[in-house]
């Protein structure tokens, strides 16, 4: 069936590119001698040049879109964020902001435009970006919305070597490619794979193909999870080379890391047997990540505690760590929720950023500090460190 915001060409077109995709795969699986691990075709999924979800070209954030993000939804949280941001450059005397992923770039106008009227604007504004497609829709969109700031901003392909101010990754480490496992009857794990069965994209399992990931799982039964013969879930294991590179590169400054997750605790709880991946197309949720390839996004809920751990590996010192709702109101959501310009459209949005029931406590946010001290008014409300 047609989606109501597709032409029949454009779809028929989605269904070639995905496809190719799959064929790619395919040819992927057997270059490797008959299975990719999963983590390896997901990457494939979300990010083949070309051909991949996040290269391919399909509009994929907002209403007309897969899934609707936060800076979508409403401005208010793109001023709260430059208000953390701020806090973070004063101190330091100014400095940088780097975005990961920046989406449609509604973040990025969102805080240029707050960070404006704080009169507290970065040196530059960096998007690091991966899809030449979005990039250039971010271009169109800052030049569009902000053309007086848009000389600040510059699209990077890799990580600037020194950095000084503010890394922002707002429903990035979600995207990121994940391992999944299985426990086995004996307690030991066996690897979710994924093989070509006559052009069918299947997964099977099959013995661990990196002891990285033996010893991640180890340590997470060790604690007393992930322990039940048939137990599937995913661990990241890019996530700590990625911090590491954080840590590298940054010289001083903050790194605020906002997504869907739980503590350790939450994420391997007993009763979640079959993981937390997921895939979104046109505001619908399935479980199948094979179902065409390309044409659905696919995300696993964030381990918070792995990523403290990582970041503290990495030389960074743990921030805070709190609900979305929490952040926001500690960054003044509340009083520009009472301005005389906010419209009933605004407070609808803002109700779906708090309530606990939308985005509210679904999403967290953690922040990791480099060679600078501060209370941020982000975690002031309720810091939930404890719970890591």
């Amino acid at each position: 069936m047609i989606s109501p915001f597709q032409t029949a060409s454009a779809t028929d077109f989605a269904l070639q590119t995905s496809a190719q995709l799959q064929a790619h795969i395919c040819a992927e699986i057997a270059a490797a001698g008959g299975y990719l691990p999963f983590d390896a075709f997901m990457e494939l999924a979300l990010y083949a040049p070309g051909l991949g979800y996040y290269v391919a070209g399909a509009h994929k954030f907002g209403a007309d879109g897969d899934f609707v993000t936060a800076p979508e939804l409403s401005p208010l949280f793109g001023q709260c964020v430059a208000a953390q941001t701020a806090e973070v450059l004063a101190q330091l005397g100014g400095g940088a902001v780097l975005e990961f992923g920046a989406g449609s770039g509604a973040l990025a106008v969102a805080v240029l435009r707050e960070l404006a009227q704080r009169d507290c604007l970065p040196e530059h504004y960096w998007i690091l970006e991966l899809s030449p497609e979005l990039m250039e829709r971010q271009r169109q969109r800052i030049q569009a919305e902000i053309p007086h700031l848009a000389p600040r901003c510059a699209w990077l392909t890799a990580l600037p070597q020194q950095f000084r101010g503010v890394m922002l990754a707002n429903e990035v480490l979600d995207a990121m490619p994940v391992s999944r496992f299985r426990v086995r009857d004996d307690g030991g794990i066996d690897e979710i794979v994924v093989i070509d069965q006559a052009g069918a994209l299947i997964e099977t399992t099959a013995p661990p193909h990196s002891s990285a990931l033996i010893e991640a799982v180890a340590a997470i039964q060790t604690a007393g999870f992930a322990q039940t013969p048939g137990y599937t879930s995913e661990i990241n294991l890019r996530l700590t080379p990625w911090l590491a590179a954080l840590g590298a590169a940054m010289d001083a400054g903050v790194v605020l890391l906002i997504d869907y997750g739980y503590p350790r605790s939450g994420y391997y709880q007993a009763d979640r047997t079959q993981g937390t991946l997921l895939c979104h197309q046109r505001h619908q949720t399935y479980d199948d990540p094979y179902r065409q390839p390309g044409l659905q996004d696919m995300t696993a809920h964030v381990d918070f505690t792995a990523v403290a751990e990582a970041g503290i590996a990495a030389g960074f010192e743990l921030a805070g760590f709190t609900t979305q709702a929490h952040f926001l109101l500690g960054c003044g959501i509340d009083a520009l929720l009472t301005a005389d310009t906010i419209t009933i459209e605004q407070m609808q949005a803002a109700k779906q950023l708090l309530l606990p029931t939308a985005m509210g406590e679904r999403f967290k946010v953690l922040g990791l500090n480099k060679n600078i001290k501060g209370r941020w008014s982000g975690f002031s409300v309720r810091d939930l460190c404890e719970r890591l």
